[in-house]
């Protein structure tokens, strides 16, 4: 697995601010939170609770909430900039909650949620197991996975032209699909199915892509960036290696989204330890009168 790591601090302020901008650039975003709702297709029952993960500005909870009417729907993020801002998406016929908290740490007791739902959250959690040992803990045996994420192609045509200009990362590192499958399998989560799809979106010139970055708070959060501000020559190298790339008069910049959904796994199934051995865990209840007596 690739290593990297995020700055989560970094994250919670760059989407901070720019929860007033964020639904002036989000046209991506939206794209793949319909792709992704068809995911949701595979869940039969009628759940009682569903929680949006990275919630934003609440478009997604808000959908959820018109596909779930009786569920409780809560959308949970990070940033509470941005659940304030998803207040005006949540309207009195189909309100939902909306709670601060971390993709690795939710505030929800075990085996509670049927829907776990986040569309591209997950890119900005470096700890794998944690994120998804989470998933397993809150969602009932049974429960759906499903979410959407950035992939390592993901703005390669911008990180190439920061490349020819110094060596410094500029661009946010993501993590394989095959990394994301073994994570998931390794949690526990039962029989995962992840696609992989790439949207090429272009522009006049490579400032607007940078304008737009910033207006999503999609800046770069690794931890080894430079903290210092970049150098006007350096960044009018990248802005003349960019220019090289254009294609009909307009620069392009891919985006790789991998889309996935899983299960929650039965009481009791094993998953894999950090020393490849298998774990599995039962309550005590459950172990209540197996004795011979």
């Amino acid at each position: 697995m690739s290593e990297f790591h995020v700055d989560r601090r970094q994250v919670r302020r760059n989407f901070s601010r720019a929860a007033r901008t964020y639904e002036q650039h989000d046209a991506l975003q939206r794209e793949v939170q319909n792709v992704l709702c068809e995911r949701l297709d595979f869940y039969l029952a009628t759940p009682e609770r569903v929680i949006d993960v990275g919630a934003g500005t609440g478009r997604g909870s808000a959908l959820l909430k018109k596909r779930y009417g009786k569920a409780q729907v809560i959308a949970m993020d990070l940033a509470l900039p941005m659940l304030r801002a998803a207040k005006h998406h949540a309207s009195w016929l189909k309100p939902f909650h909306r709670v601060c908290a971390e993709a690795t740490s939710l505030p929800l007791p075990d085996h509670s949620v049927d829907v776990l739902h986040s569309n591209l959250c997950f890119q900005w959690v470096d700890d794998l197991p944690a994120l998804f040992g989470e998933c397993v803990r809150v969602l009932k045996p049974g429960g759906l996975l499903a979410f959407s994420t950035f992939g390592p192609d993901t703005l390669k045509e911008l990180r190439a032209a920061w490349a020819s200009a110094d060596q410094q990362p500029h661009v946010s590192r993501f993590l394989d699909m095959h990394d994301l499958g073994d994570a998931m399998i390794a949690a526990g989560l039962r029989d995962p199915v992840l696609d992989v799809d790439r949207y090429t979106l272009t522009y006049s010139e490579p400032r607007m892509l940078l304008k737009e970055l910033q207006g999503l708070g999609a800046t770069n959060a690794d931890t080894t960036r430079e903290r210092g501000l970049t150098g006007k020559r350096h960044y009018r190298q990248m802005l003349a290696a960019y220019e090289t790339m254009r294609v009909d008069g307009r620069v392009p910049a891919t985006w790789e989204v991998v889309t996935a959904h899983a299960w929650g796994p039965p009481p009791g199934q094993s998953r894999r330890g950090k020393d490849g051995g298998e774990i599995a865990s039962f309550s005590v209840d459950s172990l209540r009168g197996s004795r011979r007596r």
